[in-house]
């Protein structure tokens, strides 16, 4: 029993210095809109209004109804994310844990930041982390999806919150 137990001991740290240091990556996106914030925020600020500018991902409340603890599922239940930070102008969020997956620590903070009465601006940041990437081209590629993505329904933000 005795030299089981120094094995999985043993099998244990090896696999615990094999595993990749975290590799964390924070990225930022901001857009300007000819909006007051809270007008803007009224548009697109909603926790299921991603389906507003995210064309690709549907949203359905699976707990809560918006505030901290509330649950969304987007793409048919493939991504949950739960809301773990919450203001008048902004949400924070975080995917859980799948057991079996790679866990990146996936966090996403969206706020409508005023600028001045009638102009304010939308900043996105997603907090990953890319080690389980082989590579810094590969992290670098999935940095620049993610950016990409995101931009995109930034420019869908922006034409949602200033059309009249």
């Amino acid at each position: 029993m005795k030299k089981k137990l120094m094995g999985l001991a043993t099998l244990g740290l090896l696999a615990a210095a094999t595993a990749a240091e975290p590799d964390y990556a924070v990225i930022r996106m901001e857009i300007d809109i000819a909006r007051p914030a809270a007008e803007v925020w009224s548009k697109v600020g909603g926790y299921c209004d991603i389906a507003k500018w995210r064309s690709d991902l549907d949203c359905k409340m699976t707990r809560g109804d918006g505030e901290i603890g509330s649950i969304r599922a987007l793409a048919g239940g493939r991504i949950v994310e739960i809301m773990i930070a919450k203001t008048a102008l902004s949400y924070g969020y975080t995917q859980p844990a799948v057991e079996g997956k790679f866990f990146n620590m996936y966090h996403g903070f969206m706020e409508a930041v005023p600028v001045n009465a009638r102009n304010s601006k939308i900043i996105y940041t997603l907090f990953i982390d890319e080690s389980d990437k082989p590579d810094r081209a590969a992290k670098d590629a999935d940095i620049a999806r993610r950016r990409s993505t995101f931009e995109a329904a930034l420019k869908t933000m922006k034409e949602v919150s200033e059309a009249r």
